[in-house]
């Protein structure tokens, strides 16, 4: 992969996915042998508030609702 990806905004940043790498081997590390259990319904649970807090800071929150709404997945 190149520095061009979109994922890159400069070179000396790490992706998104090697910061979710580390987490999740941290994770399992952590586990001392335990069984994991439900780690994908885990991963979305942990990641999706402040992923869509971040992403309401950062983007247009009239034009969102207004996608949404057009889209069917927020009500009137």
């Amino acid at each position: 992969m190149n520095s061009k990806s979109p994922i890159f905004t400069a070179q000396s940043d790490v992706a998104l996915r090697i910061h979710v790498d580390r987490a999740v081997r941290h994770y399992f590390a952590q586990l001392q042998g335990e069984q994991p259990s439900q780690v994908y319904d885990m991963v979305l649970a942990e990641m999706e508030k402040p992923l869509l807090s971040v992403v309401l800071e950062y983007t247009n929150r009239g034009t969102l609702r207004k996608k949404l709404k057009a889209h069917g997945l927020m009500s009137e």
